[in-house]
C-alpha cells in the first residue's frame, strides 16, 4: 500500500484555511470526553500506518471532537488533527475566534525551538548585562510603532532584572527603513535607534554593509515574517508587542519537555 509522504504538511499548516470540526452531544451525555474516548499511541501509529513518520504524542485537541496528534517528520514535529471516529485527518491552522489566535502555529513553534546558539548576534545592539544569565534575541525594525513601544519595555525590564540581555537585531520590513537600519549598523548604535524610534532623521549610511539582507534572509528562513519577535532564552519564537509583566513571564516560563524528550525519557525508564 502507498505510504503518504508528510513534507508539505509544514506548508499547509502556515497556508491553510481554518481548520474546523463539529462534534454532537450524541454519545458523551452529560459527561466529559474522557469519559467516552481514548487514543493511545500505539492506536494512533495504527491509524497513521500509511503516513510516514513517528506518532510522538496523543492529546485532546483544543477543538471538540479532534485529538491532536505530535508526529515527527522530515526532522519535524508536526501536531495533527484526527476526529474521534478515528476515519478523518485533518491538516491546517486551527485559529481561536475570540482572540483570533493561530493555535496551530503556535503550538508548532513550540514543538520546533531554535536554537539560540546557532543565531548569529555579532551585529547586535545590546541592552543590558552583557554577562547576564538569560539572553533574549529581538528582531526589530525602526519605523515600527510596535517595536517602538517594546523597546520602551525591555528598558524597563533590565532596570529591574540584572539577569537579562536583550541582542538587538536590525529587521526593516518597511522599505523607507532599510537606509535608516544601515545607518545604525554601521555605527553599530543603540543611540539612533533611540532617536528612530522616536521619530528622528538619521544621516545616509556610512558604509556598505551585508548584515541587514542576512538578517532578512536569517528571518524568512527561521518563519519570522513580523517586527517586533523574541527569541527567547529557551529557543521559542515570540512575535509582538508584550507589556512588562508578559515579557518577563514569557522569559521565565519553564521550558516545556519536547515529546521527543518524553519519548526518550520513557524509553530509559
Amino acid at each position: 500500500m502507498r505510504r503518504l509522504n508528510l513534507m508539505v504538511f509544514p506548508i499547509l499548516l502556515m497556508m491553510a484555511s481554518p481548520a474546523l470540526a463539529f462534534m454532537t452531544e450524541e454519545g458523551c451525555g452529560a459527561g466529559t470526553c474522557t469519559d467516552c474516548h481514548a487514543l493511545s499511541k500505539e492506536e494512533a501509529q495504527e491509524v497513521f500506518k500509511d503516513i510516514q513518520g513517528e506518532i510522538l504524542s496523543v492529546d485532546f485537541a483544543e477543538v471538540p471532537g479532534l485529538w491532536r496528534i505530535e508526529m515527527k517528520a522530515q526532522n519535524r514535529i508536526i501536531p495533527l488533527y484526527l476526529d474521534f471516529s478515528k476515519s478523518y485527518l485533518i491538516t491546517g491552522n486551527v485559529i481561536r475566534l475570540n482572540d483570533r489566535k493561530n493555535l496551530t502555529e503556535e503550538r508548532l513553534r513550540k514543538l520546533n525551538p531554535v536554537d539560540p546558539e546557532t543565531i548569529p548576534t555579532e551585529d547586535a545592539l545590546l541592552l543590558g548585562n552583557p554577562k547576564a544569565s538569560k539572553r533574549i534575541i529581538v528582531f526589530t525594525d525602526p519605523h515600527c510603532p510596535y517595536c517602538s513601544r517594546l523597546h520602551q519595555v525591555i528598558k524597563q525590564a533590565v532596570k529591574q532584572r540584572s539577569d537579562l540581555l536583550f541582542l538587538i537585531k536590525l529587521m526593516p520590513i518597511k522599505q523607507s527603513s532599510l537606509s535608516i537600519s544601515k545607518t545604525i549598523s554601521c555605527n553599530h548604535s543603540l543611540e539612533q535607534l533611540d532617536a528612530a524610534f522616536a521619530g528622528q532623521t538619521l544621516p545616509e549610511p556610512s558604509c556598505e554593509t551585508p548584515v541587514i539582507e542576512q538578517t532578512l534572509t536569517l528571518a524568512r528562513e527561521l518563519g519570522i515574517r513580523s517586527t517586533p519577535t523574541l527569541i527567547l532564552p529557551d529557543g521559542q519564537i515570540v512575535s509582538g508587542y508584550k507589556d512588562l509583566p508578559t515579557l518577563l513571564g514569557l522569559i521565565d516560563q519553564p521550558t516545556e519537555t519536547s515529546p521527543t524528550k518524553k519519548s526518550a525519557e520513557t524509553k530509559d525508564q
